[in-house]
């Protein structure tokens, strides 16, 4: 199994969303991957160890929350190297962290352009990010 990683910041909202939705549908269509996802500045204040935004969007998909999900990760050099592919899902607000963390990783990332709570709805930003991940796996689909 090759691995995905998703990054985002704080590894609650959107990289947890991209890593169960790809899990679910590589699955479904038996491709050789596996997800997972990573932040890259952790916020300590988050309640819980998912969003809701993220819990609801993908009840309302029919896709199964783990039972017991893992608290936010934080991005390791590990994580890295065991990624066939690395995608953070928004360049302005990610590549900084990559540059400034793991400059040596910074290139090797697949940027994406997904706004956070704080520029977009997740009624806005979960659809978007739904439709990036499924071209992400036609696109795997085909190789």
């Amino acid at each position: 199994m090759q691995t995905i990683l998703f990054l985002c910041t704080g590894n609650y909202y959107r990289s947890r969303f991209a890593e169960i939705y790809f899990n679910h549908h590589a699955q479904k269509r038996g491709l050789p991957f596996v997800a997972d996802s990573r932040g890259l500045a952790l916020e300590p204040l988050n309640p819980g160890p998912m969003s809701r935004n993220t819990m609801r969007w993908l009840e309302s998909l029919a896709i199964p929350i783990p039972p017991n999900p893992e608290f936010p990760r934080s991005a390791q050099v590990v994580d890295f190297e065991v990624a066939g592919l690395i995608i953070a899902v928004k360049e302005a607000e990610h590549r900084p962290l990559m540059e400034r963390k793991f400059p040596e990783w910074a290139d090797r990332v697949e940027y994406w352009h997904i706004h956070d709570v704080d520029c977009a709805t997740p009624d806005d930003a979960l659809p978007l990010l739904e439709r990036r991940v499924a071209e992400l796996l036609e696109r795997l689909e085909k190789t």
